[in-house]
């Protein structure tokens, strides 16, 4: 068999000069906001507690329970269409290792059925490397904006 997987990735590719400027105003004064009060705190960016350890955590937390979301069809705290009987049942805690980050501790979310399966962090995915990118991006975009 031969031919080439393209694109494994849940996210579509964009060219870079695109991807620069997806950030919106508002995102980036989030993200300012973030790293004056981390600043202010006297907490480090980067390192075993900084925030970009943070970040990646809840860049990961929300995609999952965004792809969660689309898997049931309802969002969280809403009733189910019908009599579906596949509801969310909690979480379960994970360690991925990422480039930038390090060690972060997630929240992955689970279905009751068990047929909930996760791209962002696929089950018994460990290493990540693409989401580094994106976190180290918004981190970034708000030092820039100071």
């Amino acid at each position: 068999m031969t031919g080439t997987i393209t694109g494994v990735s849940s996210m579509p590719k964009e060219p870079k000069k695109e991807r620069s400027s997806r950030a919106t105003a508002v995102e980036r004064a989030a993200v300012a906001q973030l790293v004056k009060a981390a600043r202010a705190r006297g907490e480090d960016i980067t390192g075993p507690d900084g925030l970009l350890k943070s970040i990646t955590a809840t860049v990961l937390e929300t995609a999952l329970q965004e792809e969660m979301t689309d898997h049931l069809g309802h969002a969280k705290h809403q009733a189910p269409e019908g009599r579906a009987a596949n509801i969310r049942n909690g979480t379960r805690p994970k360690t991925v290792l990422t480039d930038a980050a390090g060690e972060v501790d997630i929240d992955v979310p689970r279905d009751r059925a068990g047929t909930f399966e996760p791209v962002i962090v696929a089950k018994r995915q460990r290493r990540l490397t693409d989401v580094d990118a994106v976190a180290i991006f918004v981190v970034r975009q708000g030092i820039n904006d100071r």
